[in-house]
């Protein structure tokens, strides 16, 4: 996801990042990665709009709409034929009601409500980067109980879902994707290098991958987000910083923000979830929710298309043998409610205050059908004072840090530690850090069950949760007095937990 904080329910981060040096005796000496320049800016007439326009999956069909569009207007970018979807930019302001009423389409919106320039993550709060003397004391620390990594001190979210034992049982196979769909992830650091697969790995802004070399990576250091995640999946235990919770599986980038405001437009999306599933990749990661709205009510026609057209690629990704993770969202909302006030809708352009019922407007690819939905908590167990939840929403729980929740760790930070861009880390904390680490035990699972289906998968990743049931007292998140969230449900399924914390242990045994 990585939109500004504010913005995202991706994950919810307090800067901590820092690269450790060669004098540590941690990292090989480096080139920085180059970063990555903004895709030059297409042509586009002023007032342009993007759309999906989304019809039959039938060869005749499409190209009777195709001769529609251009008729009313429009430009095809790319046909995803497979899945009925098209992706157009018109300048048109009457394109979306002419093109619903053409034969064939079945639902048609923009993207976006403001127009392309002619030139969305869900972490909570800013990352933290990691100091040399910080990263001294964790290693230090590490090396006193025999951790194989530097700075394993530090993660406490690997213990609490038992990951570090798992590794020494099946770290997970090289036959096992996870591709993170994301803000780009850097390639070039040392704890992600070992375990990258660049061939299955694009950038798939504007809807279209390119496969380019590079590509997938992060436009600048800012945009940590996709490798922080990259990281929690599957940083090698290769004795230089820190370790994934599936350390043997294949990590592949998929980017999906945009280099202007980093939102993530529903086109983009939808490139990224048909490119997982056409190269084989077994599992994606979704810590973000589809831009330009938090929640897509279908009595819209333009909401109602961009829930359409996401919703058909990760179906036909499922259909491939992909199973998609996402997270839940970092709005402390009860996603099981009559209600819910959103103020943050359109994040392009004004957002407008607005009261939707999440049973009739969706969290986009969170409350799609079928997507492992993921809550947070923090070193105590208890649901993280930021995580949305909901019974029957959430299906199970995972850390993602918690700074009101404090570890006994050397630098006695909550969030979750990980890899960032140039050879540095970081903490960050969100449902975007509890994605990642569902979709690693995931992971393991495929390693240890390589024919089950994403179906299968999501069943076992249910059964080997160990669920706390709802909490005994009155849920204060943040410690003001004030009761911030109530849990509905029992020990087997709960709006907090779902059907539990997923176990890395379990799942290798």
């Amino acid at each position: 996801m990585a939109h500004l904080p504010s913005r995202r329910r991706l994950a919810l981060a307090v800067p901590v990042v820092l690269s450790l040096t060669a004098s540590l005796g941690f990292l090989p000496t480096a080139a920085s990665a180059a970063p990555v320049t903004a895709p030059a800016a297409q042509t586009t007439a002023a007032g342009t709009l993007t759309y999906v326009v989304n019809t039959k999956v039938d060869p005749r069909t499409i190209k009777s709409v195709e001769k529609a569009i251009a008729a009313s207007g429009g430009t095809v970018v790319t046909t995803y034929e497979k899945i009925g979807v098209i992706v157009v930019h018109s300048a048109n302001p009457e394109f979306g009601p002419q093109i619903r009423a053409v034969r064939g389409v079945q639902s048609a919106g923009a993207t976006r409500t403001a127009p392309l320039s002619l030139a969305g993550t869900t972490d909570e709060g800013a990352a933290k980067l990691l100091t040399a003397p910080e990263a001294a004391k964790t290693a230090s620390a590490s090396a006193k109980a025999g951790a194989s990594e530097p700075l394993e001190a530090d993660q406490w979210d690997l213990r609490a879902i038992g990951a570090d034992k798992a590794a020494e049982i099946n770290p997970g196979s090289k036959k096992v994707t996870v591709a993170v769909i994301d803000t780009g992830v850097d390639d070039t650091h040392p704890d992600l290098a070992p375990n990258f697969s660049a061939s299955q790995s694009a950038n798939c802004v504007g809807g279209v991958a390119d496969t380019s070399e590079g590509a997938w990576r992060p436009y600048t250091e800012q945009d940590y987000h996709g490798t922080h995640v990259a990281g929690e999946i599957a940083a090698a235990r290769n004795g230089i910083g820190v370790a994934g919770v599936a350390p043997g599986v294949k990590v592949s980038s998929i980017k999906v923000s945009d280099p202007k405001d980093g939102l993530f437009y529903p086109e983009n999306v939808v490139c990224a979830f048909m490119f997982a599933a056409d190269h084989s990749v077994e599992i994606t990661n979704n810590s973000y929710y589809v831009d330009p709205w938090l929640y897509n009510c279908m009595d819209d026609p333009d909401q109602k298309a961009i829930v359409d057209a996401v919703n058909r690629a990760q179906l036909y990704a499922q259909w491939q043998g992909t199973l998609n993770v996402a997270s839940a969202g970092n709005s402390n909302h009860d996603l099981d409610s009559d209600a819910i006030v959103d103020t943050s809708s359109p994040d392009d352009s004004t957002p407008v205050t607005r009261t939707i019922d999440p049973h009739k407007c969706f969290d986009v690819p969170t409350q799609l059908e079928g997507v492992v939905t993921v809550s947070a908590t923090g070193v105590k167990g208890a649901k993280s004072y930021y995580s949305t939840y909901g019974l029957n929403a959430v299906d199970v729980a995972a850390p993602g840090g918690d700074r009101y929740q404090i570890p006994d760790t050397p630098s006695a930070n909550g969030r979750i530690l990980s890899t960032m861009p140039n050879n540095g880390y970081g903490f960050l904390q969100g449902t975007s850090m509890a994605s990642p680490h569902v979709a690693g035990v995931a992971a393991l699972l495929k390693s240890t069950h390589p024919w089950a289906s994403p179906g299968a998968l999501q069943k076992l990743l249910k059964k080997q949760a160990d669920n706390p049931g709802c909490p005994t007292e009155p849920y204060d998140g943040n410690g003001d007095g004030v009761v911030d969230a109530t849990c509905e449900g029992d020990k087997q399924l709960n709006g907090f937990y779902g059907s539990g914390v997923v176990n890395a242990l379990k799942a290798v045994k």
